[in-house]
């Protein structure tokens, strides 16, 4: 975990996902059966201008594990936000895009993929604060199918 240093001033648009957040969410795509998974989420800072970044998933059934994903957020002059994040799977992404009061809108610019890993093209994700919750929602465009809905969830803060 990130040291307590005050948060560096450049965060401030998005000093608001600071904390560990968790939740259910629902999932589904063209190519598999819709389900439903447990979430965390961790934004931490070290003063630096920058989040750091870690979720994962488990299924609700069993507890079994799901997804993960890591990287930074970055706030930028004017409200926008870059975004890089990792995959276990061997996909790697960079989002840009804005952050206006606690909505975030991100959409990739470039997405890479090791030779072993699915075809992943294109992917969006939209954030939001609503009623102290972090909820989000990703479309992602995928092995021959055009960008749809993949992901959903509600988010509570569990600790800052």
């Amino acid at each position: 975990m990130e040291d307590a240093k005050a948060p560096h001033g450049d965060l401030d648009p998005i000093a608001f996902l600071i904390g560990r957040w968790r939740g259910e969410g629902v999932g589904g795509y063209p190519t598999m059966a819709d389900f439903r998974y447990g979430e965390e989420v961790v934004f931490a800072q070290n003063g630096k201008p920058f989040l750091s970044y870690t979720q994962r998933t488990w299924a609700l059934d069993d507890g079994r594990p799901l997804h993960s994903e890591t990287g930074y957020w970055r706030p930028r002059p004017e409200g926008a936000l870059e975004v890089v994040l990792a995959h276990p799977t061997g996909v790697a992404e960079i989002y840009y895009g804005t952050v206006a009061f606690s909505k975030i809108e991100l959409a990739t610019d470039v997405v890479v993929r090791t030779t072993s890993a699915k075809e992943v093209t294109a992917l969006k994700r939209l954030y939001g604060l609503v009623d102290g919750k972090l909820l989000y929602a990703v479309d992602m465009a995928a092995v021959g199918h055009p960008l749809s809905p993949h992901l959903s969830a509600t988010l509570e803060r569990v600790e800052e």
